[in-house]
């Protein structure tokens, strides 16, 4: 019987679109910000922040060697967060209605610019903040690594006190699920179009 549910964020419970950032940060000066920016990790001073290697005001450091001068924070934050598309209101409503029969929680590969802000807000769009829909939440910049890596699936895990066999994955890569897989976890591999609510429709609760 399944006792859990482990979420994404990003392409499963929020939509969000690469193009619309690289786009952003093309118009502020970055000549290629695809270099990146990829679909499920990213790299460089993109990827050191949601590991949690460095902290917002570095990336923004960082990110100006590649940005002519006078680029502001804000404008750079903007831009990254345009990455972001929101989270249509059914499936926090969905969500609340699994927390009736399952433990909910989230894992994912962010980082405190858009968690603490856009993502944030978009939890609190029903009146309600993230705390409301998860019952634990893990994140890379918090745990200091990033999926696929296993570490972070054994501080869900540690952190929680969950048995990954009872317990089901959602993820949109297939590389993260593959690495739940390996360490026990049931998965469902989240793929474009799919809605959460219609894969767990016919799952069985403890």
């Amino acid at each position: 019987m399944v006792k859990n549910l482990l979420f994404d964020l990003g392409g499963v419970i929020m939509d969000i679109r690469r193009e619309n950032c690289i786009e952003s940060l093309k118009r502020l000066g970055m000549a290629d910000p695809g270099m990146f920016l990829g679909e499920y990790v990213q790299a460089g001073p993109f990827g050191e922040l949601e590991s949690g290697k460095i902290s917002p005001a570095e990336f923004r450091d960082e990110l100006r060697k590649w940005l002519p001068a006078g680029v502001t924070d804000e404008e750079i934050d903007s831009a990254f967060e345009d990455f972001l598309i929101g989270i249509p209101l059914h499936r926090l409503h969905e969500l609340e209605e699994l927390r009736k029969k399952f433990s909910v929680y989230l894992l994912s590969n962010t980082n405190p610019i858009m968690w603490n802000d856009r993502i944030a807000g978009e939890f609190k769009k029903d009146g309600k903040t993230i705390s409301h829909y998860f019952d634990g939440m893990v994140t890379s910049f918090e745990s200091k690594c990033m999926k696929p890596d296993a570490r972070i699936f054994e501080d869900v895990v540690e952190k929680f006190g969950i048995k990954p066999e009872e317990t089901i994955f959602l993820d949109d890569s297939a590389s993260n699920t593959a690495a739940a897989e390996k360490l026990g976890f049931k998965i469902i591999t989240v793929t474009p179009g799919a809605e959460f609510a219609e894969l767990l429709s016919d799952v069985d609760c403890k």
